[in-house]
């Protein structure tokens, strides 16, 4: 008679001659995941410490996403610092954990998609990026502090 099989029990492996595969035990987490874990888990458990870490949560949260969302238009971070704060937001808010998964999906489908891709494809892509940045770069910098870069290039290239 067959025993069921149990977390962490022995089991021939078909697919090597004479090997063992062990069932059950999923991978550990880091120690210091681990550790911020039982640290939210003991703030939690008093109520005080619950809504202390909610408006803690949420007002990191915010703060990450908003210099995120200022910094989009110029070249640099802004999107990774969207996602970190999405990322704190995640650790009490579970709207913010569902549209984390949900932009982790498709950043990583969009990824695949142009890997994929020829390098030609992926060099238009790149450029396409690159004048994008670019125009976004120059119409902040003409409308929120009055420098027209491309006016001034202009008028320095006409002058040398």
């Amino acid at each position: 008679m067959e025993q069921p099989e149990r977390p962490g029990q022995s089991t021939p492996d078909a697919g090597r001659p004479g090997g063992v595969l062990v069932v059950g035990d999923p991978p550990q987490r880091p120690h210091w995941r681990r550790r911020i874990s039982m640290t939210l888990d003991v703030i939690r458990a008093n109520p005080t410490g619950r809504i202390a870490l909610k408006i803690f949560i949420a007002i990191a949260g915010a703060l990450v996403v908003t210099i995120g969302i200022a910094l989009i238009p110029l070249p640099g971070p802004g999107w990774l610092l969207v996602i970190a704060g999405l990322g704190i937001w995640a650790v009490e808010f579970h709207w913010a954990r569902r549209l984390l998964g949900f932009t982790r999906r498709h950043v990583h489908g969009w990824t695949r998609w142009v890997t994929r891709q020829s390098l030609l494809v992926r060099i238009l892509l790149g450029a396409v990026g690159l004048v994008f940045v670019g125009t976004v770069v120059w119409l902040s910098l003409k409308y929120s502090l009055g420098i027209d870069v491309v006016a001034a290039a202009m008028h320095y290239l006409a002058t040398h």
